[in-house]
């Protein structure tokens, strides 16, 4: 099932009007897929930028051109492995890096997702993106399978991460499983079977980013929803890149920034 689907079986289950994700998961991954209702679909550009968690298997010494199982085997090299190799790869891999995105992708380059370049025989230099990996950790070693733990920042392709590691050990190695188990604040604890969404747990708009919280009074957001700019002062002049604005309950009214003293808004939220 894609991403897409998931959103349309929600949003169809619910009865929502309007329904987005915060995050693709490859066509072979399970795990954490958060879904925005309504205004809160508003929100989904922000959490597109949260970090992530995933547990990946990984089948050491074949290759294939997608980096996963759903791909051509490309070469086999013989499996010789110590745990402590292992660990040692992992460790190395940790902290801010480039990544080459791989070239079954959906990013665009000169105006062409890369997967349709793909799979049309084409290899393109890719730009390397800066991604930073916090954690490595080995789940399983049961060579020539490995079960890892990852815990990275946004952009990070974990089949891009599986291959890199393959060479580091001299030996290749291609993605078999993916799950995502943490997605920003969201958690697979968190998390609804998609045929099980009678009683939906449903997350208030402001707990779901991480942006600093300001006050605004019910003047304020009144003229907050009418798109008035208003000064930076009468806030407290935060300092924050982006922030949320909330009323006097409590609720999202706007994510808004500061520009020359006076406030700008990125997203309004209806009552």
């Amino acid at each position: 099932m894609s991403s897409a689907s998931a959103v349309d079986a929600v949003k169809k289950r619910l009865g929502a009007q309007r329904a987005g994700h915060g995050g693709t998961l490859d066509p072979i991954a399970t795990g954490v897929l958060p879904i925005c209702l309504g205004e809160a679909t508003k929100l989904a550009q922000y959490l597109l930028a949260d970090d992530k968690g995933y547990e990946a298997d990984l089948l050491l010494g074949v290759e294939t051109d997608t980096l996963d199982r759903t791909g051509t085997v490309t070469a086999t090299h013989p499996v010789s492995v110590t745990r402590e190799a292992v660990l040692a790869a992992l460790a190395a891999r940790t902290g801010a890096q480039d990544q080459i995105p791989p070239m079954y992708s959906a990013i665009k380059q000169g105006g062409v997702r890369l997967y349709h370049r793909a799979r049309a025989g084409e290899e393109i230099e890719r730009e390397p993106r800066r991604i930073r990996i916090d954690s490595l950790e080995l789940l399983a070693f049961e060579p020539p399978h490995l079960r890892i733990a990852i815990a990275c920042s946004k952009g990070t392709y974990v089949r891009s991460l599986i291959a890199d590691l393959g060479r580091d050990l001299r030996c290749g190695a291609h993605m078999t499983e993916l799950r995502r188990t943490r997605s920003g604040v969201f958690t697979l604890a968190m998390a609804h079977d998609l045929d099980r969404l009678d009683n939906p747990r449903l997350v208030a708009m402001t707990e779901v980013t991480r942006l600093p919280r300001v006050s605004a009074t019910a003047e304020q957001v009144t003229r907050i929803r009418n798109g008035v700019q208003l000064p930076q002062e009468l806030f407290g002049s935060p300092t924050a890149e982006r922030f949320q604005l909330l009323d006097e309950a409590g609720g999202l009214v706007a994510v808004a920034h500061v520009e020359r003293g006076k406030l700008v808004y990125d997203r309004v939220f209806k009552p």
